[in-house]
């Protein structure tokens, strides 16, 4: 039955809410609205405001608007090839303007005739001037019902879900906000609240959910955000007090320069600055007497094999073994080819364990490791069996370390006593992010690429010169080298407006008889796609048609031409992946982006840098924070309301702060601190073993 007024609590389940109800409630639970104080939290992803709308006539070719009108005519038609479009003609008190959207037949069930829409999205010319909407909200279902814009003022538009409509939502905050505000503790005194320029908690609610502007809203925002960076930060910093005390206990390694000096001096070029910097770091770790738990991260092609090897060595040195896991076999034969390669003139030869062995190479390997006849290991998972024990382990790698769950990289670093432990990524974080996804870990950032590297040249091309594209493709596979074609899908029945993988690799093989073109996709047994990619690499391969299978892949130098088809459906930090696939050679590189004839700045701003790290900062400015801390392997730290960069003062504000707290009461038990702990809790329920008591 619904709440009475004034028995309505924060743990209130949503259920009992008036105009809520089962059916609504599991709709609503799909959003992760389960109580009343879950209601109130779901705040909005976007904001209308009237000002900002633009009159159908104003909107010009070229332009990326927003509009609303009334829906006066609508219908479905095929296409030549088969694809069919939904379009409606959508009306104001200035004009007319026709909204396509290609290959969404379905729409046709949701938007009706009389309804009044706002579409945003590019203005393009095709037979008339129309938009191709990225974003539709119905904002009147039918006659009768007052326009939400109509007084001028902002509306607040909701994440939703289907069978309930942002209206729907609104509609719920609207009835209970003014009793549900009042109930949520302010934690911060005003003091440091007024020091932070941040609002009181209640008038922070009312801000975001009802604006006067936008201006307004951003400020609610900015207060809630601080509270979520807060909570995490306490989370964090109790983690790093914990790591600290745990890897008190390290060993000692001595700098007796021999095999590391020999390295050094047998590298057929110099190492950049940044590569020097991060074996400084290892070194002074690893010769420290606590025990190292860091991360290298380093953009595609900065040398961070190399920079580990330092490593290794360091522990070979002391008469210990070095492992290095990785999450493929074929990452892990590069691995090893490639340290075999820079350890040759040292004599060292590494160890691989991976699955595809047979049962006796696989015997021979596991006994020659725990004898420590093999100082320097490389495998997959394979290395963590129960079978496989180290003689001596110093040092434990991990490529990729994204890739494995936390037991996985657990398992390995408990085949030794307690051996320091390296962490590689290839993936770019900005580094404000990177102190908060990776909060317990001393991190090393790679940046320079190494001499000898080809450049990558990014162009963007519409479907009018895919012919000079594919000539260009064939050309320079003709002339022995080697190129990529990547699609988002796997059939072409997945998405009918999509070119999909298995149909181009046909296609393209019809086209260059002369050429070998392969296929590689998710639903591929991984020992066939592997085999695939063994082929690419000998070369017997010359087009390699691939889904995002490659995204992290295996160097093929002579690779030299990308192909990115619909690119406007990756990331920019998945584009900046695939695209790393090539260049890895010393020749000159080529990523043809098929962006189609409405070309987003966010694909003109990819094609302008290889950096990879400000890739990152514009992928986090379009993704939001969320996504990416919410990926964190080892628990659920979502971020929602926070925005980096726009926030990174809160964020350096939040750290300070949390540390000093955490220093001074490491599991807030304190009577200051109880509500925050149960607040931390709340948020992050797998961070109650960081505050036990007792």
């Amino acid at each position: 039955m619904p709440a009475r007024a004034g028995s309505l609590r924060l743990d209130t389940p949503v259920k009992f809410l008036k105009g809520v109800g089962e059916r609504r409630a599991d709709a609503l639970a799909r959003l992760g609205i389960r109580t009343a104080q879950d209601l109130l939290w779901h705040l909005p992803h976007r904001y209308i405001d009237a000002s900002t709308v633009t009159p159908v006539a104003r909107a010009r070719v070229g332009d990326e608007v927003a509009c609303v009108g009334k829906v006066v005519a609508k219908q479905v038609s095929p296409t030549r090839k088969g694809l069919r479009i939904f379009s409606a003609v959508i009306r104001d008190d200035s004009g007319v303007l026709e909204c396509v959207w290609p290959g969404q037949p379905f729409l046709d069930r949701t938007i009706a005739v009389g309804q009044t829409v706002l579409v945003s999205g590019p203005i393009r010319f095709y037979h008339g001037r129309q938009m191709a909407p990225r974003e539709h909200i119905i904002l009147i279902e039918a006659e009768g019902e007052s326009d939400p814009l109509a007084a001028g003022k902002v509306l607040p538009v909701y994440p939703a879900t289907e069978g309930l409509s942002h209206k729907i939502i609104r509609s719920l905050v609207e009835r209970h906000l003014d009793e549900l505000v009042p109930l949520a503790p302010d934690l911060l005194s005003d003091p440091l609240r007024r020091s932070l320029e941040l609002l009181p908690l209640a008038e922070a609610l009312l801000a975001v959910h009802r604006p006067t502007s936008l201006a307004q809203a951003e400020r609610g925002r900015r207060r809630l955000a601080f509270d979520e960076l807060f909570d995490l930060q306490l989370t964090l910093s109790r983690a790093r007090a914990i790591a600290r005390r745990g890897r008190s206990a390290g060993m000692r390694f001595e700098l007796r320069r021999t095999l590391t000096t020999q390295l050094r001096e047998s590298l057929p070029w110099q190492l950049t600055d940044d590569q020097r910097r991060a074996v400084a770091d290892i070194v002074a770790d690893m010769t420290s007497e606590r025990r190292m738990h860091r991360l290298l991260m380093g953009d595609v092609g900065t040398g961070k094999t190399v920079v580990a090897l330092f490593g290794m060595l360091l522990a070979l040195e002391n008469d210990f073994q070095a492992a290095l896991m990785a999450p493929t076999e074929l990452l892990a034969e590069q691995h090893a080819a490639t340290l075999t390669r820079l350890a040759e003139p040292l004599t060292i030869a590494p160890e691989l364990l991976i699955g595809r062995l047979s049962a006796g190479e696989k015997a021979a390997a596991r006994k020659r490791i725990a004898a420590g006849g093999a100082r320097l290991v490389v495998g997959t998972h394979a290395l963590v069996q129960e079978s496989v024990q180290f003689q001596r382990l110093g040092l434990a790698v991990i490529d990729e370390q994204h890739r494995f769950g936390v037991e996985q990289r657990s398992a390995l670093i408990g085949k030794g006593a307690a051996p320091d432990v390296l962490l590689l990524s290839a993936t770019p974080i900005p580094r404000s992010l990177a102190l908060t996804r990776y909060g317990d870990l001393d991190v090393s950032i790679l940046r320079d690429r190494p001499p000898g590297r080809g450049t990558i040249r990014t162009a963007l091309r519409t479907e009018a010169q895919r012919e000079r594209v594919l000539d260009f493709v064939e050309r320079e596979s003709a002339a022995g080298r080697q190129a990529y074609v990547v699609l988002p899908v796997i059939e072409e029945s997945e998405r009918a407006d999509l070119r999909a993988a298995t149909t181009m690799a046909e296609r393209l093989a019809e086209r260059w008889p002369a050429l070998e073109v392969g296929l590689v996709h998710g639903r591929m047994k991984s020992e066939e796609r592997d085999e695939v990619m063994r082929r690419f690499r000998a070369n017997a391969i010359q087009v390699l048609v691939a889904t995002t299978v490659i995204e992290v892949g295996i160097d093929v130098p002579n690779a030299t031409t990308m192909v990115i088809e619909h690119p406007e459906r990756f990331g920019l930090a998945q584009l900046h992946q695939l695209r790393g696939r090539v260049g890895r050679g010393g020749s000159d590189s080529y990523c043809v982006l098929m962006a189609g004839d409405d070309v987003p700045d966010r694909l003109r701003a990819f094609a302008e840098t290889e950096d990879g790290f400000r890739i990152a900062e514009l992928d986090l400015a379009e993704r939001g924070m969320g996504d990416l801390i919410g990926a964190r392997q080892s628990g659920g730290f979502e971020v929602r309301h926070a925005r980096l960069p726009d926030d990174e003062d809160l964020l350096a504000r939040t750290r300070s702060l949390a540390d000093e707290i955490i220093e001074a009461d490491p599991v807030l038990v304190r009577t200051e601190h109880q509500r925050l702990r149960e607040r931390v809790l709340a948020r992050y329920p797998r961070a109650v073993e960081f505050f036990r008591t007792g």
